[in-house]
Order: structure tokens, then sequence, then C-alpha cells
């Protein structure tokens, strides 16, 4: 046997199959590979999964569902020499869209075998933990990730933060809220349908205030925000279409329009990629975001926390593996 592969697979995801678990495996064996494959069945499974995998020095570790389990996998291996591959079975699968991943099995464990390892940047987000709802497991980290960057401390009830890592985006104000009010026995059954229907009924409801946010010493308002680690968004939508996970940065769209008229301008804006030409959208590159106000916050496309928050970049925390330079 060449190296030993573990594979982390979320039953729940909307792709997924045994049949397709046992395919990614047998093309692995079919390599020299031992491969050892840990179902999650709740949330925060897969996040501890990787943590455990990480004591038995793998190869690989790869993350075989959504954008929401490659997330917990990565809080779970970022700051470790270990590299991460993912095996597309979500809704809509935007890392793997993001990295020019195959969302077919064959193509995409090509890519976990066949490419060296490259180190990205990730982001981090503070809140209070009084403010998140159905919070990971292990909830509370302080300080690095583990490994080489840090010590990795777990909290308890009395922690005055709530940290998560982030590949994607961070979503502030209207993006949160529509997550936030997402069926998930809706998203279960008709998969993007389950935002689209949350959007709309957001839509309706939807009265913020103000925020503000202190992006790298300098004061800007708006109602809601997106904080971009990568280019893509919610498939192969861009809204901060200059964002690389290869870089030590965020790049944020500040939506200064609060009516719905202005949210809906904001979405046809961003379908025909005009967005950034409308006088009502800042669009700045950032390392160090303060938001102050009172707003909900989705991660890589799942509820994370209220504002006020803290956002930073963490900078070559993750061996990733894919098949380009981004």
């Amino acid at each position: 046997m060449k190296s030993s592969i573990v594979l982390i697979s979320n039953p729940a995801a909307k792709l997924f199959s045994e049949k397709k678990i046992e395919k990614a495996s047998h093309f692995l064996r079919a390599r020299g590979y031992e491969v050892k494959v840990f179902p999650t069945t709740q949330r925060g499974d897969a996040e501890r999964l990787a943590r455990e995998a990480l004591k038995k020095s793998p190869y690989l570790v790869i993350a075989a569902g959504g954008d929401g389990t490659i997330n917990e996998v990565i809080n779970g291996i970022a700051g470790e020499a270990i590299p991460l591959a993912i095996l597309p079975l979500g809704t809509t699968n935007v890392l793997a869209k993001e990295l020019n991943i195959p969302e077919h099995v064959k193509g995409a464990m090509e890519v976990a075998v066949n490419n060296t390892p490259k180190t990205v940047s990730l982001g981090r987000i503070v809140c209070s933990p009084e403010d998140t709802r159905n919070p990971p497991t292990p909830p509370f980290i302080k300080g690095g990730m583990g490994g080489f960057y840090g010590e990795n401390i777990q909290s308890t009830h009395h922690s005055s933060f709530f940290s998560r890592l982030f590949v994607l985006m961070a979503g502030i104000g209207f993006d949160g809220e529509t997550v936030f009010g997402i069926d998930e026995n809706i998203k279960k059954i008709s998969g993007k349908g389950a935002y689209i229907y949350s959007g709309i009924k957001t839509l309706f409801h939807f009265h913020p205030n103000e925020l503000i946010f202190d992006i790298d010493g300098i004061t800007y308002y708006g109602y809601s925000a997106i904080i971009g680690k990568a280019a893509k968004y919610g498939g192969n939508f861009k809204i901060t279409p200059d964002a690389s996970l290869a870089a030590p940065s965020f790049y944020v769209c500040i939506f200064k329009g609060k009516k719905r008229f202005d949210i809906l301008r904001y979405v046809f804006g961003i379908a025909s990629r005009t967005h950034l030409n409308f006088k009502d959208i800042e669009y700045l590159r950032a390392t160090n975001i303060e938001i102050k106000g009172n707003a909900h916050i989705q991660i890589d496309g799942d509820y994370c926390c209220m504002t006020p928050a803290k956002v930073e970049v963490v900078p070559h925390i993750l061996r990733l593996v894919y098949p380009a330079p981004l």
C-alpha cells in the first residue's frame, strides 16, 4: 500500500449515493491506497472526524459532500500539513466550481491523486457564542487552528466568542437572513429551491438596520454585504469576481440600499454581472473587517451567527488539492 486516505462522507448531501462512495473507494484502492470511509450522522461530525483522522497521519483527507461538509472538514484540519481534496456531492458545489474540480466521481478522484497540494488562505469570523444557531462541534476555537498555526483551545460555555474558518464567503444582512430562514426539509427535497423560496420570503419582511463596517481602519455604511474569499457564489455567479483563495485578502461588496426594489436591482445586477457599476455598491479589497449593528451572518452557505462580528484573513492555512493555479 502507498498510504492511507480518509474519506469523510455526508449521506445527507443532495447528490450523495452509496454507489458514488464505493466508486471513489474502488478508484483509490486500484491505485494502491488504503481507504477508510467515515460517514457523518449529524451536524459537526465532519469536523470531529477530520480532527480524529489527523491523529493517524493519513496521506490525504477527502471531504465528500456539499460546501457545508467541506467547511466542517476544513475547520477540522486547517493549519496541519495533511492536505484536503474534495468529492462534490452538494446542492451547488461552489468550491468545486471555483477550483475547476469535476462534479463526477472519476474526475474528482483523478484530481485528488494527480495534483500537488497548494497552500491557500481562508477567512475567519469571530462573533458572540450567544448569537449562534446550531453551532458546530467543537463550537469554540480560540487563537490559531492547531498544528504549526498555533495553540488550539476549546472553550467552555463561558467563552466570550465563537470562531469559524470559511473558504468561500460570508454573507451579512439579506444574504444571512435568507440562509437563516431556510427550511431544512424543503432543502432536502429541492436543494437550490429552498434558497430561492427563503429569499422570496425574506424580501417581503426584510427591514434592516444600518450596519457599520470598519474595513482596514476606514468606516463604511450599508445594509448588507458579501465578504468574498472566492470569486464564485451560489454556483457560477460572481459577486466578488476579483477574490481568490490564493490571495491573503478579501473582496467586499457593501450594499447601501435597503428597499425591496434595491434588493431586486442587486439580484438582477449580479445575474447580469453589472452590479459593480452601481453607485450604491461599494467594492473594496480588505484584510480585516469589523461589523457593528444587528444582522444575520452566513458562511459558505450555512447559517453562522449574528453581528457584531470581526472577519480576518488567515494566510496560507490550508493545503488544498486542485488542478490549476487560481
